[in-house]
């Protein structure tokens, strides 16, 4: 994959946008340091994550809720080792 195919720029934008900035601040970081390294796998497994309510995402990567079992694996371990990453250099402002 490269730094221009669309599917790739379609789920930045979306990680970014989601209208919860929480969300926003974790999925948005994430997506624009992974989504290029992604399998084609990967690639559906995270546009069938951005698909689910801001709310239950959320809650999922923050450990909140329990991570349902088509979700859990090891992409979410990654995003929740990057959500760690993240708030450990205290950069939850963004960018």
């Amino acid at each position: 994959m490269t730094e221009d195919d669309p599917r790739q720029k379609k789920l930045k934008l979306r990680a970014w946008r989601r209208g919860f900035r929480e969300a926003d601040l974790i999925l948005g970081p994430f997506a624009d340091k992974h989504v290029s390294t992604f399998s084609p796998e990967e690639l559906d497994w995270f546009e069938r994550l951005l698909e689910q309510p801001d709310q239950d995402l959320y809650a999922w990567i923050v450990d909140r809720e329990p991570v349902p079992a088509a979700f859990d694996g090891e992409l979410m371990r990654r995003l929740k080792t990057f959500r760690d990453e993240v708030y450990a250099k205290g950069m939850t402002g963004g960018g």
